[in-house]
């Protein structure tokens, strides 16, 4: 049997060896680097969001007053594999009202997506292996587990930053969804930087009214989301929650995973009657909270039920 012996490779061989084993050894540290840096956004946060508009096409716009806000958020892993992290987030207010806040997926080298069109309607795209060599994707989600934006792009680690950045359309975020009618897209270029004491969403946004595929931007964008660390005593109350709540949502999540399998296209109505389905998807949650040991498949019944309602099948 042939047995391997470095003094026999040529000198080319042994600089290919070299190359590739340094190459795979980059991928592996910076794609460690990643996962630190997307880990590092979770925990017990103070957060203040502010957005302002900056710039319009029409000299006639009239802008509107700024945004801010803040509170507690807990933010913690759910799901992890080597190549998914799944982060939720819950929003504190008060001392102990605990609301379910958005989700993020990231997912290294994804190529399925569901790409934002217009209102409330995604389609599902394909991206070649190469166009996503070494990146992580990120699906952003409603309060509900329902769709919002995803995008794809790479983590930098650089000068002693680490930031991630891409840009992608999305429909419109909740504080402008029942009082702007003037457009029905937000073109989002989103960055996140972790920093020493938690992570900043900078985001620098377009307004833009889509019709017929022809892009009408309104106005400009600027907007900070700023995560600070606190002390997790600060967080007990979401933890509790969540232990009384996380199979619920585990359901809901596994029901919405089964229509994204089976749908190309989701598109969803605003409301059905005078409800929305995150207040109905909320309700059934509030009245199986007590029950989280003993829920089965039969909710998910329920919970598809539910959510068939507001899918528009035409």
């Amino acid at each position: 049997m042939f047995k391997h012996n470095p003094n026999n490779m040529k000198p080319l061989q042994i600089l290919l060896l070299l190359f590739s084993t340094s190459y795979l050894f980059g991928i592996n540290k910076n794609k460690k680097l990643d996962i630190e840096s997307i880990k590092s956004m979770c925990g017990c946060m103070e957060v203040s969001f502010e957005y302002a508009e900056t710039i319009s096409p029409f000299k006639d716009y009239k802008f509107h007053q700024n945004y801010k806000t803040g509170g507690k958020e807990f933010a913690f892993v759910i799901e992890e594999t080597p190549n998914k992290i799944v982060i939720q987030h819950l929003l504190i207010v008060g001392k102990n009202t605990i609301i379910k806040h958005w989700r993020q997926d990231w997912i290294y080298e994804n190529t399925q997506f569901l790409k934002f069109e217009k209102d409330l309607s995604w389609r599902k795209k394909t991206l070649t292996k190469n166009e996503v060599k070494g990146q992580w994707s990120q699906k952003v989600y409603q309060v509900d587990d329902s769709p919002r934006y995803q995008g794809t792009g790479s983590w930098i680690h650089k000068d002693n930053k680490h930031y991630w950045e891409s840009t992608t359309d999305a429909p419109l975020p909740r504080r402008e969804r029942t009082k702007r009618n003037d457009y029905n897209v937000m073109n989002r270029t989103n960055r996140h930087e972790i920093t020493s004491n938690g992570w900043v969403h900078e985001q620098d946004n377009k307004k833009i009214n889509r019709e017929a595929n022809q892009d009408l931007l309104i106005v400009e964008e600027k907007g900070w989301n700023r995560y600070t660390r606190i002390d997790d005593s600060n967080c007990i109350a979401a933890k509790t929650w969540w232990e009384n709540n996380n199979k619920y949502w585990y359901f809901v999540r596994n029901t919405w995973d089964n229509i994204f399998k089976m749908e190309d296209k989701i598109k969803l109505e605003k409301n059905v009657g005078e409800s929305m389905l995150f207040e109905e998807l909320f309700n059934i949650g509030d009245g199986v909270a007590d029950k989280k040991d003993n829920l089965d498949q039969n909710i998910s019944k329920e919970i598809y039920s539910t959510i068939n309602k507001y899918l528009n099948k035409n």
